[in-house]
């Protein structure tokens, strides 16, 4: 996969890559991220890439010559048909799915905005998607990018060093997840739940997915919603027993 990140500060982008899955991921040859600086488009003497906005207001707009020049260079280094993707407070809400979606195309370009945002001509000209990462106001849209990208490098075939483990992430089944324990077997006078401990399999299975629901319940049940409409009557019943049981086990019910 290869991935060009638009902005004024690409050295946040280079840093943030170089650590952890997506430094791994890069080393591996799973993905290239790259940068493009819209200050290098820019024609005067002091590289001027924002001005006043029309009809007056604070703050400064991203002037669109020297943006959609950076975009159309980083577009040239990614496949044909790569989206172009702002990364905006007006836009989709990016999660789990559109993660994965995005985890199946040849190449991304991330355009990061800064001061009151970019030109509307470029986004009608220069893009293809917009996409928010929250219900809030950051400084600009590097870590909204890192953030894009660390969701969609991680999976990738072989970026993780169990294909597993992006398969029982939060959000990936539409739940949030379960509770996690290792060694030691007892610490803080809490013991690791004894079926954890039994080596079945099947039961083990079955209260992951118990605390995966009731944890959802308490904390997001808006996700338990979402999710009903896509199970079939078997794994919907399954369902409901599985999260009667846990309210009754917690004493909620």
């Amino acid at each position: 996969m290869k991935i060009e990140v638009v902005t004024l500060f690409p050295e946040m982008i280079r840093e943030a890559v170089r650590h952890g899955i997506l430094g791994r991921a890069v080393s591996r040859g799973l993905v290239s991220i790259g940068t493009e600086d819209p200050r290098a488009y820019a024609t005067d003497v002091h590289r001027t890439v924002d001005d006043r906005p029309y009809g007056g207001g604070p703050g400064m707009v991203m002037k669109p010559e020297p943006l959609m020049a950076a975009i159309a260079a980083a577009r040239g280094r990614v496949p044909e048909g790569s989206r172009r993707v702002y990364l905006s407070a007006q836009g989709a809400r990016f999660d789990q799915a559109l993660a994965a979606t995005l985890s199946r195309e040849a190449g991304l370009v991330l355009v990061a905005g800064r001061y009151e945002g970019i030109d509307e001509r470029v986004i009608a000209t220069s893009i293809d998607l917009e996409l928010s990462v929250g219900d809030y106001v950051l400084s600009g849209g590097e870590l909204p990018a890192l953030t894009v990208i660390d969701a969609v490098v991680r999976l990738l075939d072989g970026a993780l060093g169990d294909a597993r483990s992006s398969e029982e992430d939060s959000f990936a089944d539409g739940l949030l997840d379960w509770p996690h324990y290792t060694r030691p077997e007892g610490f803080a006078g809490i013991e690791v739940p004894e079926v954890l401990r039994s080596g079945d399999h099947a039961r083990i299975r079955r209260w992951r997915l118990k605390q995966a629901l009731g944890k959802t319940w308490r904390k997001r049940p808006d996700l338990l919603l979402a999710r009903a409409g896509r199970l079939t009557p078997d794994e919907a019943r399954e369902q409901a027993e599985l999260l009667n049981e846990f309210l009754q086990e917690s004493g909620e019910s």
